[in-house]
């Protein structure tokens, strides 16, 4: 059978979804009992999801989520002090919608950085932009970024991601500079945007962490007083899979 010269001009149109329709349409052999509606509808339908899949695939490359995470696989078993109710008002996206932060506290390996990436995931999911990244590899890459005369654009593409996660929040000493950095940050998403932090301390804590009183009442103003709170407790996920396996976890 000689090819559809049609799928020629949808390939050359970047129309690849109503092409591969197309060609599904030429080897059904009752598609002629659908209307010409109907088979358009379906070439146009074909060609919205190949597009949405594209772009999925390209803001989840972006974000550069840790894990591969999604919440139709969390495990509400386990005794974590997860609220199941919270967790799926979460999964609405309506705190991204409303520039709102989530915090996510607990021990080492009870899932925090997993349920930040399955928010994220979630995310973009439903069209939003996302972005993982440690913090203190954060902070370097701020500082950096001043020496190369890059900081003013590293604060911008921080500013427009509509979900940041600030992983591991709390494990090393801020500078000054690094405060300031920090506030920064801050303070270009506070109401315009949603931060995800992670950490293993109490978010008592985290006021003495940071270091300076005036920077750190700050820098909490705008990151705890607009967040949902979710503090997980528990075994180390790692260590039960170790026993489960009979290796070694490491932290």
């Amino acid at each position: 059978m000689l090819k559809h010269p049609t799928l020629d001009k949808l390939h050359a149109l970047k129309l690849t979804g109503m092409a591969a329709a197309l060609a599904d349409q030429s080897a059904t052999p009752d598609i002629t009992e659908l209307s010409f509606e109907e088979r358009l509808g379906l070439l146009v339908d074909r060609e919205m999801t190949e597009r949405d899949n594209r772009r999925l695939t390209s803001r989840l490359r972006r974000a550069g989520l840790r894990h591969t995470a999604v919440l139709e696989d969390l495990d509400y078993r386990n005794s974590r002090g997860l609220d199941k109710g919270l967790i799926q008002s979460l999964a609405s996206c309506q705190w991204v919608k409303e520039h709102l932060n989530v915090l996510i506290t607990g021990p080492t390996g009870v899932g925090k950085t997993w349920l930040a990436c399955a928010l994220a995931h979630k995310a973009c999911r439903e069209g939003y932009t996302a972005q993982y990244v440690r913090l203190a590899r954060l902070l370097r890459e701020l500082t950096i970024a001043k020496g190369d005369g890059q900081y003013p654009k590293l604060l911008a593409n921080l500013a427009k991601v509509d979900v940041l996660i600030l992983d591991d929040w709390g494990l090393m000493k801020l500078s000054a500079e690094n405060r300031r950095d920090l506030l920064e940050v801050l303070e270009d998403r506070y109401g315009r945007r949603s931060t995800i932090a992670t950490s293993q301390l109490p978010i008592e804590e985290w006021h003495d962490v940071i270091g300076d009183a005036t920077l750190a009442d700050a820098i909490l103003d705008r990151l705890v007083h607009n967040a949902y709170k979710i503090n997980l407790r528990g075994e180390s996920m790692r260590k039960r899979q170790a026993k489960l396996t009979g290796t070694t976890a490491s932290e």
